[in-house]
């Protein structure tokens, strides 16, 4: 039986992805118009499966066994990074950014500042996915041995 916060994020983390997903199709279509439109298409890619991933964990969230603290910090932890690393990459392609995007960044480059707005988002984006996917992974283990 699920609780009324679980009832909240399970839609709040539905209705996220599903924005998300848009966003990522808009952001296909303004591809061509990014200074560096390579790292515009990682972002319009990241988008649409980072929205598969909020949807995703919003159907399986009624299946974790976490305390209801645990799920607020791992509901908080996944749309952040999913949309954090989103908005990195946006902003990469916009700026034209290649410390964090080395690849996708070639030839390109922009002020420490930005530089530093796109790490800081890729980084921290990157350590809250895999925090929240030790906790939803342990949500679904405990579950399985109760």
């Amino acid at each position: 039986m699920e609780t009324i916060k679980e009832r909240e994020h399970i839609q709040k983390l539905i209705v996220a992805g599903v924005l998300l997903f848009l966003l990522g199709l808009l952001n296909g279509m303004a591809i061509p118009s990014f200074k560096n439109p390579k790292l515009g298409l990682s972002a319009h890619l990241s988008g649409m499966q980072h929205g598969f991933v909020l949807i995703l964990l919003g159907l399986i969230w009624s299946r974790l066994k976490l305390s209801n603290n645990t799920l607020t910090w791992c509901y908080r932890l996944s749309v952040y990074s999913m949309y954090g690393i989103w908005i990195a990459l946006v902003l990469g392609a916009a700026w034209g950014t290649i410390s964090g995007t080395p690849m996708a960044g070639a030839g390109f480059g922009t002020t420490q500042e930005k530089e530093a707005i796109v790490n800081f988002l890729l980084n921290s984006g990157a350590v809250a996915i895999v925090i929240a996917t030790v906790q939803v992974l342990y949500g679904l283990v405990k579950r399985m041995k109760n």
